[in-house]
């Protein structure tokens, strides 16, 4: 059987060169480490790939760093609404929501819906109903606030008052900033696990992109571009969420596998770095395989990334 392993993302980038700071970039790499630790964890307990992809996703939404849950971006009319997915390989049950705005934890509801529901995507108010009768935490949309995103949200209304995605805006770097440009970075958590008897789960949470339109929806809670797991491999990505909905970007890692016979790193290489190029699609994407190989591409400058193996010392990069 496989080592079982873990693997996590935080959003991919343009790497703000004025932000590097050792304190700054030390602040995210033990963000990373931590959430990382408990992934493991979870799997050296004998826990299954989905209660670990789902445990370093929950803490991914807890953490202010990140554009999930916690320090989640706001829409054109300055409020929050967040995604998620999980799927569990081993059985290709799924769960996901969409544009929810009162859950602290989206990553919850959409385990929710894989084990007590018939139904795979449940979105807004329809979706909130359900998490609560399942007895999920609510909380006021006060929760998620965080004074960069608010001061990054300000910046995109003064500027081109369009959607932008976290590489469109104009580069505000500062000492001290995030060394992937908030600006600049796709705002997506997500995890990827293999576990000790083979089986693979995958998880994705997003706050979005800043300024959207209200009601806007991208790759993260919709199976098969964000977030998809099977026997093959599971994936989460994270980008500019269009591209990865029109090239269903993490099912073609697993179905080129499949199909064409590629490898892990070949397949997932190909949706990054050719596929995606081609209709200008940027950003990355987590891959793990049934034998507990790894893949981490992406066309950006940057990724928060990081990879643990059961035994082992946890591995985290910003760069590329």
């Amino acid at each position: 059987m496989p080592q079982a392993v873990i693997a996590i993302h935080g959003g991919a980038g343009t790497i703000t060169r004025a932000a590097m700071d050792a304190r700054r970039e030390r602040e995210y790499t033990a963000a990373l480490e931590q959430v990382l630790q408990s992934g493991q964890r979870v799997l050296a307990e004998g826990g299954s790939a989905l209660d670990a992809v789902t445990e370093a996703v929950r803490l991914l939404e807890d953490c202010p760093l990140f554009n999930a849950g916690k320090g989640a971006v706001l829409t054109h009319a300055g409020t929050y609404e967040l995604d998620a997915a999980v799927m569990d390989g081993a059985t290709r049950n799924a769960g996901a929501v969409a544009c929810v705005k009162r859950l602290r934890n989206p990553v919850l509801a959409a385990r929710a819906v894989l084990e007590h529901s018939e139904h795979v995507l449940f979105a807004a108010e329809g979706a909130e109903a359900f998490a609560q009768a399942q007895g999920l935490e609510l909380v006021s949309p006060d929760y998620y606030f965080t004074q960069a995103r608010h001061d990054q949200w300000q910046r995109a209304q003064a500027g081109t008052g369009m959607a932008l995605l976290d590489h469109d805006a104009a580069a505000l770097a500062a000492k001290g900033a995030d060394p992937l440009d908030a600006d600049k970075k796709f705002g997506t958590v997500g995890a990827v696990a293999c576990d000790a008897n083979g089986n693979l789960a995958a998880a994705t949470s997003t706050g979005g992109v800043t300024n959207k339109q209200v009601g806007r929806v991208g790759d993260t809670p919709v199976i098969g571009a964000g977030c998809y797991a099977d026997d093959i491999a599971a994936v989460s990505a994270t980008g500019t969420g269009e591209m990865f909905i029109r090239t269903v970007a993490a099912f073609d890692v697993s179905a080129q596998m499949r199909y064409a016979g590629l490898s892990l790193e070949e397949s997932a290489r190909r949706v990054v770095m050719e596929k995606l190029v081609a209709i200008h699609g940027r950003g990355g994407l987590i891959a793990v395989d049934r034998d507990g190989n790894v893949s981490l591409p992406f066309n950006t400058e940057g990724m928060y990334r990081g990879v643990a193996r059961v035994g082992e010392p946890v591995n985290v990069w910003i760069y590329g």
